[in-house]
């Protein structure tokens, strides 16, 4: 008797090992390109602690956001049936969630309630998630009873999410930082050892490469944003060239061959060690090399608005700059150290060093203070592409 329609459109097939991205992930990670951006410029615009705090807990749930959808999109081709409508659904709702970010903590006069418009929309997006991933489930009893699991802690984030917005103020960010922090930590704790599913370790390593690329093509309209805003002299075109040279860097850092490594050792793995390797190295840690990219194009867009200054690059523009790549590098570090058991030693040096460079780099003229972060980020890839050499040529060539 042949399927329905309905039912074809319902039934959702699960992925094998040879599954790769699809061209509608794509089209999906656009929209998190203006977001980023949009995290960016709000911090850029506030100019303080509590601002680069509220930019954060925004990329946080942007983060969560993505990788709920990255878990979804390797269990099943999310391009058919109802997994491409949710998908669908989930762009238009978090474009809504990124045009809301500027007035996040801070409604404009007339118009709609942004923070209400951002947690809304973003509870939307959690809910299509769940309902098309219990679709893709299909008759998987463990891969079911995760999803269910997932649900009260999601619950819990989005009702402290809509308390923040009611209660306001100075303590909004805080209820948004409880009710993330909370949704994380729990889905975390609940997860290990539990019933996700990893199909194609081949296409989750290309997922999270693709975000850490869009973080760094952030970085770059940054540096070109910048720029734009004054005549092209020698500073700023100095300046431009020594940004782009820091974004090769932490390019290089990621797609030489820790992405190609790290997705060797996850491929070697099956069942519930692959799903926590890939919890832990991406899912979580990986928000350090997306905060860290977006933090140093903060330091950056600083940078260019400074080269003139009196004072030099001042603390905030130190901190963002140098603490950013620091993060980044440190982050590094840390996947590194999950994923193949040890240490890259040298990225904890270079993270140690730029954070002992920040007061050093507030005094600085802009130039010289991005000069200073290039170059210690660029001595770190020279160092390791000299010690590593007969590793690197092994991993690249397949072995």
């Amino acid at each position: 008797m042949p399927t329905s329609p309905v039912r074809s459109f319902l039934r959702l097939r699960t992925t094998d090992e040879s599954h790769r991205v699809t061209t509608l992930e794509l089209f999906f990670d656009l929209v998190f390109v203006f977001a980023f951006t949009q995290v960016t410029g709000f911090m850029a615009e506030s100019h303080s602690a509590v601002g680069v705090l509220q930019g954060l807990v925004i990329l946080a749930m942007l983060w969560w956001s993505w990788t709920s959808y990255s878990w979804l999109a390797n269990q099943t081709r999310i391009d058919e049936g109802i997994a491409r409508v949710g998908f669908c659904a989930a762009i238009v709702l978090l474009f809504i969630v990124s045009l809301a970010i500027p007035e996040a903590f801070d409604d404009r006069e007339g118009g709609l309630f942004a923070p209400v418009v951002l947690v809304v929309a973003y509870l939307f997006i959690r809910l299509i998630h769940g309902f098309v991933y219990l679709a893709a489930a299909g008759d998987d009893a463990g891969l079911r009873r995760q999803l269910y699991r997932s649900v009260w802690p999601m619950a819990l984030g989005v009702a402290l999410m809509l308390a923040g917005t009611l209660v306001g103020g100075g303590w909004q960010v805080w209820f948004w930082l409880a009710g993330i922090g909370l949704d994380v930590m729990f889905t975390y704790f609940l997860s290990v050892g539990g019933g996700w599913r990893v199909q194609s370790a081949a296409h989750w390593a290309e997922r999270y490469g693709l975000i850490v690329m869009l973080a760094l093509g952030e970085s770059i309209v940054e540096i070109g944003f910048g720029a734009a805003q004054e005549p092209l002299g020698a500073g700023i075109l100095a300046a431009s060239v020594l940004a782009v040279g820091l974004s090769i860097a932490l390019w290089w850092m990621y797609f030489d061959i820790v992405s190609i490594g790290a997705e060797k050792y996850l491929a070697k793995l099956g069942g519930t060690d692959r799903a926590d390797l890939a919890s832990d190295a991406y899912t979580y840690l990986h928000f350090t090399l997306v905060a860290g990219v977006i933090i140093s194009a903060l330091g950056v867009e600083n940078v260019l608005a400074h080269l003139d200054s009196e004072h030099g690059l001042e603390l905030f523009g130190s901190v963002a700059l140098f603490g950013g790549t620091s993060l980044y590098l440190a982050g590094h570090a840390f996947f590194w150290r999950r994923v193949a058991h040890r240490w890259l030693p040298s990225r904890l040096i270079g993270a140690a060093v730029l954070l002992a460079l920040i007061p050093v780099g507030a005094a600085l003229p802009s130039l010289a203070a991005i000069a200073l972060a290039t170059g210690v980020t660029a001595a770190v890839v020279a160092v390791e592409t000299l010690t590593y050499s007969r590793e690197r040529a092994a991993v690249r060539s397949g072995g």
